[in-house]
């Protein structure tokens, strides 16, 4: 998470692993690596995400809801577990172009699926291997007789959102493979072509609805149409630290104070009550009509505005969650933010945004020169800033929003397994409640 100390807070992506691969390059590397990293003195940096400093929405205004669901960012920290991802190769494979399948960032859902049936069994029925396994009762994750998750990747258990999402996953593809065999699939078939089926409709997810929603419409068709910018699409695909992080950690700032989870339980605060790590009883599975739109509903609960804040539960983090003395610079989540962009010597947010030719934003805008801050503002809470300034918190503005779409879309379109490189005419095949467009809804919650 958030440190070398397991942090059972949402967050949006591990901790870079920098894991070098001569057959694909560094995985992990500088966006803007010719630009001089931004360097504060720590104690004055560690100041801006303290309790009441700058970064505390309890010494402003308080939280305000934006206008998007208070799911999406929890989808999106599903997206960052997937693509940082570090499966090593089964066995002893040393072919390059095997070497490269796994180490490569994909979204691929490799957290639902681990290595598959062989390489994986304890992700799947044994008297069925073609369907993942679901937990007893069917509404949590599997997990052994000390509770401990069964999954392709331990950070989807870190809270009930993501774990919860984990299980809809689960029951999509046990869906599919259902569907496929009343088809008449062959059988040899019908695992791969469910993964398949799942997978290809949680990147057309992913481009038709997540970012649209988070950095616009126009820049996702702009990059489909091949209008990079950043990146160069015939490179192989890395993760920028730019990416991972600060502009990725866009979706602390959207986190809420507290949250209802289903009908019966809640308004509850995100700590202790949606901590993960434990079996997850029938009374507090997820109701995902409460966190998107979906038509037929009501209106979900809607996410906290992207606005340079964070809201006090992530500020003032239990010792359970951080293992730090509560009172630590490193109990707030903030801090580890702004301390992780600096450790792996980031540019300043301005420097970034005039490297990509767009006007910064004034001292005035970023509202730090009030509490005697003389420096230009570190990328992740620049990155915060913008959102609220040109975009009033609702999603990424063009700093942002640029390095999130192209990392994004350029995970999906350079994978050789994506709909996009396979078959770029696909469209979803599920069943879903818009005649125009399948959602996140129809995923989580599919229709009846």
């Amino acid at each position: 998470m958030s440190s070398a100390t397991t942090v059972n807070a949402p967050d949006q992506c591990l901790a870079p692993g920098r894991v070098e691969d001569s057959a694909s390059g560094a995985r992990y590397r500088k966006l803007f690596d010719r630009l001089p990293p931004l360097q504060v003195d720590e104690a004055e940096l560690l100041a801006l995400g303290r309790p009441e400093g700058p970064c505390d929405d309890g010494s402003t205004t308080g939280a305000t809801d934006a206008s998007v669901a208070a799911g999406w960012p929890f989808f999106g920290q599903f997206i960052a577990h997937d693509i940082t991802a570090d499966r090593s190769p089964i066995g002893h494979r040393t072919d390059p172009d095997q070497i490269r399948n796994f180490r490569t960032p994909r979204a691929n859902l490799e957290g639902v699926y681990g290595a598959g049936p062989i390489g994986s069994p304890y992700l799947y029925d044994k008297d069925d291997p073609a369907k993942l396994l679901l937990g007893e009762g069917g509404h949590d994750v599997p997990r052994n007789h000390q509770g401990i998750a069964l999954l392709g990747d331990q950070r989807n258990d870190v809270h009930l959102f993501v774990s919860q999402m984990q299980v809809a996953f689960i029951r999509t593809h046990n869906r599919i493979v259902d569907a496929l065999r009343a088809d008449g699939s062959a059988e040899a078939e019908v695992f791969e072509e469910a993964k398949r089926t799942a997978t290809w409709h949680y990147q057309w997810v992913i481009l038709s609805e997540f970012l649209p929603l988070l950095v616009g419409g126009e820049i996702v068709d702009q990059l489909l149409d091949g209008g990079w910018a950043l990146l160069r699409p015939e490179e192989a695909p890395y993760i920028p630290f730019e990416f991972a992080d600060a502009a990725y950690r866009y979706g602390h700032s959207q986190v809420r104070d507290s949250y209802r989870v289903n009908r019966d339980f809640g308004p509850v605060p995100v700590f202790p009550d949606l901590m993960g790590f434990g079996a997850v009883p029938l009374e507090r599975t997820i109701d995902w009509t409460l966190q998107f739109d979906i038509p037929g509903n009501g209106q979900a609960q809607r996410a906290k505005k992207i606005d340079g804040t964070l809201t006090n539960c992530l500020i003032s983090m239990p010792r359970q969650v951080t293992g730090e003395e509560e009172g630590s610079d490193y109990s707030s989540l903030a801090n580890r933010d702004l301390e992780r962009g600096q450790t792996v010597g980031l540019a300043s947010g301005e420097a970034i945004a005039r490297e990509m030719g767009v006007e910064p934003l004034s001292a005035d805008r970023i509202g730090l020169a009030e509490i005697g801050w003389e420096h230009e503002t570190p990328l992740w809470l620049y990155v915060l800033k913008e959102a609220d300034a040109l975009e009033d918190g609702d999603r990424l503005g063009p700093v942002g929003g640029r390095i999130v779409a192209e990392v994004l879309v350029g995970i999906i379109d350079s994978d050789p397994e994506s709909f996009l490189s396979v078959d770029r005419s696909w469209t979803p095949t599920l069943p879903s409640r818009s005649a125009d467009r399948f959602g996140i809804a129809d995923m989580l919650a599919p229709p009846e």
